[in-house]
């Protein structure tokens, strides 16, 4: 059984439709045991950096608990890119597009959006990945 892309009155209806398809999605992936999808973490960086790096590691901790695989480009990337150049910090925001690509779902993690993050978020909804937004607690929310 296919799921459709029209309502009971016969209207196209995306929104119902994708959120369907991620649900079964989620389903089928439960049945291949040992599989985990990638989940891409968008957090803060800039700033508070010390800051921003512990809570995007307890943001992907988490992801790992609830069965995930996180990618984190902005705590892999700066590790030999110089985020205060601006063509290397363009090449992170690159590399870190490629890898969102390649995920399940787009976490957006945290009480703040910074101007990176946004650009992030831009991106996934013109690409309709599937977003989900949790506060700093954990706690997913509904922006």
């Amino acid at each position: 059984m296919g799921i459709n892309k029209f309502n009971s009155e016969d209207y196209y209806d995306p929104t119902a439709y994708n959120a369907m398809t991620n649900i079964a999605k989620e389903e089928a992936a439960k049945s291949r045991p040992g599989y985990r999808p990638l989940v891409y973490i968008c957090s803060p960086y800039s700033g508070d950096v010390t800051g921003n790096i512990e809570k995007a590691r307890k943001y992907c901790r988490f992801a790992v608990d609830k069965g995930y695989i996180p990618i984190a480009p902005h705590l892999f990337y700066p590790q030999f890119l110089d985020d205060g150049n601006p063509d290397e910090r363009n090449l992170g925001m690159f590399f870190g597009n490629v890898l969102m690509s390649k995920c399940a779902e787009v976490w957006v993690c945290g009480d703040t959006v910074s101007k990176g993050m946004a650009a992030e978020i831009e991106r996934a909804k013109r690409k309709g990945y599937c977003l989900r937004y949790f506060s700093s607690e954990m706690e997913e929310t509904n922006i």
